[in-house]
């Protein structure tokens, strides 16, 4: 265990940057040596607000925080870092034995909730896993927003046989309850499938999802009604 800790903390260290905020100098400062000892780039922080308002939030790959501070408090704080920074990951440190909080914390996403004096490797095990889930996260961000410019370029038409085909209608199913020619479907279905980026249908229907892009059960229905007749 110990061992794939120190190979985790070896591997991210030359490319991690954790942000300590702590009103207590004393503690911000022996959480920076902790940590700078092991190679980690460190960003200390007197309060919740200061590193808000800090552009260098922007490059840092997870959170240390208190949970007690005077101004705006650890829960306030990751409410509002939810909305300005919502891949960055978050690990609560106290001195206070507040377990309502600390469920409060980790059912809105935080990695981990540390008592004071925080162990060196159990702080370490945390920001781990922290530095992790903003990366995933992160990527799973970009991998949306690219996902959006991309259906931003489709037509309306192309659109509405995008989100047909992804309910499983075939081709002619699509043309039915569009009331247009089958072969016209099957254009667009190739401009969709290339404009999107995508290989195959189970692809595209991954794409829809992720989209939030569904077309009704009467849809479906519709159309089947439509052949049928």
């Amino acid at each position: 265990m110990r061992t794939n800790l120190v190979g985790h903390v070896l591997a991210m260290s030359e490319r991690t940057i954790v942000a300590i905020i702590d009103d207590e100098e004393s503690v911000r400062k022996s959480l920076a040596r902790t940590l700078q000892a092991k190679g980690l780039q460190v960003l200390a922080f007197p309060s919740a607000q200061e590193f808000l308002d800090s552009p260098q939030s922007r490059i840092v790959s997870c959170v240390v925080s208190d949970l007690r501070m005077p101004g705006l408090d650890g829960l306030g704080f990751q409410q509002m870092l939810r909305t300005k920074l919502p891949h960055l990951s978050m690990v609560f440190i106290t001195g206070h034995g507040d377990i309502p909080a600390s469920v409060t914390a980790m059912k809105a996403g935080a990695v981990d909730f540390l008592e004071k004096p925080v162990k060196g490797a159990a702080l370490l095990d945390a920001i781990c896993r922290a530095t992790e889930r903003s990366s995933n996260l992160q990527a799973a961000n970009a991998a949306l927003v690219s996902l959006k410019i991309r259906y931003a370029t489709l037509t309306p038409r192309e659109c509405e046989v995008f989100s047909l085909v992804a309910t499983g209608l075939l081709n002619k199913q699509v043309a039915a309850q569009l009331g247009v020619a089958e072969k016209t479907i099957k254009q667009h279905r190739g401009h969709v499938m290339d404009k999107m980026g995508a290989e195959s249908l189970a692809e595209l229907v991954v794409m829809a999802e992720r989209l939030g892009i569904r077309s009704s059960g009467a849809d479906f229905s519709r159309a089947r009604g439509k052949l049928i007749s």
